[in-house]
Protein backbone atom coordinates (compact mmCIF):
# COMPACT_ATOMS: atom_id res chain seq x y z
CA UNK A 1 0.00 0.00 0.00
CA UNK A 2 0.97 3.60 -0.73
CA UNK A 3 0.85 5.93 1.85
CA UNK A 4 0.70 9.96 1.56
CA UNK A 5 1.58 11.61 4.57
CA UNK A 6 1.23 15.62 5.29
CA UNK A 7 3.08 17.08 7.94
CA UNK A 8 2.90 20.72 8.56
CA UNK A 9 4.18 22.79 11.83
CA UNK A 10 3.99 26.37 12.60
CA UNK A 11 4.74 29.06 14.94
CA UNK A 12 2.85 32.34 16.26
CA UNK A 13 5.31 34.73 16.06
CA UNK A 14 8.28 32.77 14.55
CA UNK A 15 9.69 32.18 17.64
CA UNK A 16 6.30 31.96 19.34
CA UNK A 17 3.52 29.19 20.29
CA UNK A 18 3.85 26.35 18.28
CA UNK A 19 2.46 22.97 16.92
CA UNK A 20 2.35 20.16 14.47
CA UNK A 21 0.18 18.31 12.46
CA UNK A 22 0.43 14.87 10.52
CA UNK A 23 -1.95 13.38 8.16
CA UNK A 24 -1.82 9.77 6.51
CA UNK A 25 -4.19 8.39 3.80
CA UNK A 26 -4.00 6.13 1.06
CA UNK A 27 -3.34 7.13 -2.50
CA UNK A 28 -7.54 6.48 -2.56
CA UNK A 29 -7.40 9.22 0.10
CA UNK A 30 -8.64 6.69 2.72
CA UNK A 31 -7.56 8.54 6.34
CA UNK A 32 -5.18 6.07 8.17
CA UNK A 33 -3.98 8.54 10.95
CA UNK A 34 -4.31 11.86 12.27
CA UNK A 35 -1.85 13.78 14.90
CA UNK A 36 -1.53 17.06 16.39
CA UNK A 37 0.82 18.36 19.11
CA UNK A 38 1.62 21.65 20.78
CA UNK A 39 5.26 22.48 21.29
CA UNK A 40 5.11 25.50 23.64
CA UNK A 41 7.31 28.19 22.14
CA UNK A 42 9.22 27.24 19.40
CA UNK A 43 10.38 28.53 15.56
CA UNK A 44 8.45 27.67 12.60
CA UNK A 45 11.18 25.62 10.98
CA UNK A 46 11.72 23.78 14.05
CA UNK A 47 7.82 23.03 13.99
CA UNK A 48 8.10 21.92 10.54
CA UNK A 49 10.95 19.63 11.16
CA UNK A 50 9.25 18.25 14.11
CA UNK A 51 6.47 17.36 12.00
CA UNK A 52 8.02 15.16 10.30
CA UNK A 53 9.95 13.42 13.14
CA UNK A 54 6.75 12.76 14.90
CA UNK A 55 5.91 11.38 11.19
CA UNK A 56 8.51 9.27 10.98
CA UNK A 57 8.01 8.23 14.88
CA UNK A 58 4.48 6.97 13.68
CA UNK A 59 5.30 4.83 10.20
CA UNK A 60 8.16 3.08 12.13
CA UNK A 61 5.85 1.71 14.40
CA UNK A 62 2.41 1.25 12.91
CA UNK A 63 2.31 1.46 9.04
CA UNK A 64 5.11 -1.65 8.37
CA UNK A 65 1.87 -2.84 6.02
CA UNK A 66 3.43 0.35 3.37
CA UNK A 67 4.68 -1.13 0.22
CA UNK A 68 5.63 3.12 -0.29
CA UNK A 69 5.79 6.16 1.52
CA UNK A 70 5.28 9.81 0.16
CA UNK A 71 6.06 12.38 1.88
CA UNK A 72 4.78 16.01 1.25
CA UNK A 73 5.30 19.55 3.09
CA UNK A 74 4.06 23.15 2.13
CA UNK A 75 7.97 23.88 4.16
CA UNK A 76 10.50 23.93 0.42
CA UNK A 77 12.66 24.78 2.27
CA UNK A 78 12.60 21.58 4.57
CA UNK A 79 11.45 19.44 1.72
CA UNK A 80 15.42 20.62 0.38
CA UNK A 81 17.04 19.80 3.56
CA UNK A 82 15.90 16.67 3.75
CA UNK A 83 16.49 15.84 -0.01
CA UNK A 84 20.18 16.67 1.18
CA UNK A 85 19.78 19.65 -1.42
CA UNK A 86 20.63 22.16 1.24
CA UNK A 87 22.50 22.66 4.17
CA UNK A 88 21.46 23.06 7.51
CA UNK A 89 23.09 25.58 9.56
CA UNK A 90 21.29 25.62 12.37
CA UNK A 91 21.98 23.39 15.51
CA UNK A 92 19.19 22.87 17.15
CA UNK A 93 18.09 21.73 12.93
CA UNK A 94 20.77 19.27 12.61
CA UNK A 95 19.88 17.62 15.82
CA UNK A 96 16.40 17.12 14.46
CA UNK A 97 17.26 16.20 11.32
CA UNK A 98 19.73 14.02 12.61
CA UNK A 99 17.33 11.96 14.61
CA UNK A 100 14.65 11.90 11.16
CA UNK A 101 16.94 10.40 9.39
CA UNK A 102 17.37 7.76 12.05
CA UNK A 103 14.45 6.81 12.50
CA UNK A 104 13.62 6.75 8.61
CA UNK A 105 16.74 4.25 8.48
CA UNK A 106 14.30 1.83 9.70
CA UNK A 107 12.12 1.87 6.82
CA UNK A 108 12.77 -1.08 3.84
CA UNK A 109 10.14 0.77 1.52
CA UNK A 110 10.51 3.76 -1.05
CA UNK A 111 10.29 7.19 0.16
CA UNK A 112 9.95 10.41 -1.42
CA UNK A 113 9.71 13.88 -0.20
CA UNK A 114 7.50 16.14 -2.09
CA UNK A 115 7.39 19.92 -1.56
CA UNK A 116 3.39 21.02 -2.15
CA UNK A 117 1.89 24.09 -1.95
CA UNK A 118 0.15 25.43 1.22
CA UNK A 119 -3.47 24.80 -0.26
CA UNK A 120 -2.97 21.10 -0.71
CA UNK A 121 -2.41 20.84 2.88
CA UNK A 122 -4.84 22.26 4.64
CA UNK A 123 -5.53 19.06 7.02
CA UNK A 124 -1.76 18.60 8.36
CA UNK A 125 -2.11 23.14 8.81
CA UNK A 126 -5.40 22.29 10.67
CA UNK A 127 -4.30 19.74 13.03
CA UNK A 128 -0.77 22.03 13.65
CA UNK A 129 -3.50 25.21 14.23
CA UNK A 130 -5.11 23.18 16.48
CA UNK A 131 -3.04 22.12 18.29
CA UNK A 132 -1.93 25.48 19.03
CA UNK A 133 -5.42 26.50 19.74
CA UNK A 134 -5.54 23.86 22.05
CA UNK A 135 -2.31 23.52 24.03
CA UNK A 136 -2.75 19.47 23.41
CA UNK A 137 -1.96 16.67 21.45
CA UNK A 138 -4.42 13.89 20.37
CA UNK A 139 -3.61 10.84 17.62
CA UNK A 140 -6.55 9.00 15.67
CA UNK A 141 -5.75 5.85 14.00
CA UNK A 142 -8.49 5.00 11.15
CA UNK A 143 -7.21 1.72 9.06
CA UNK A 144 -9.45 -1.02 10.59
CA UNK A 145 -7.72 -3.91 9.74
CA UNK A 146 -4.68 -3.75 11.79
CA UNK A 147 -7.09 -3.40 14.95
CA UNK A 148 -4.76 -0.48 16.32
CA UNK A 149 -6.23 2.12 17.92
CA UNK A 150 -5.10 4.56 20.54
CA UNK A 151 -2.64 7.05 21.52
CA UNK A 152 0.67 7.68 20.33
CA UNK A 153 3.22 7.89 22.83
Amino acid sequence: MILRCYTDGGARGNPGPAGIGVYICLVDKTPIASYYEYLQEQTNNFAECFAVFRLAQLLVKRCGFATKIELYLDSELVTKQLRGEYKIKNEQLKEIHSKIRAVLSKLTVPLSYNHILREYNSIADSLANKAIDSKSKDFQWFYQSSGESGQLR
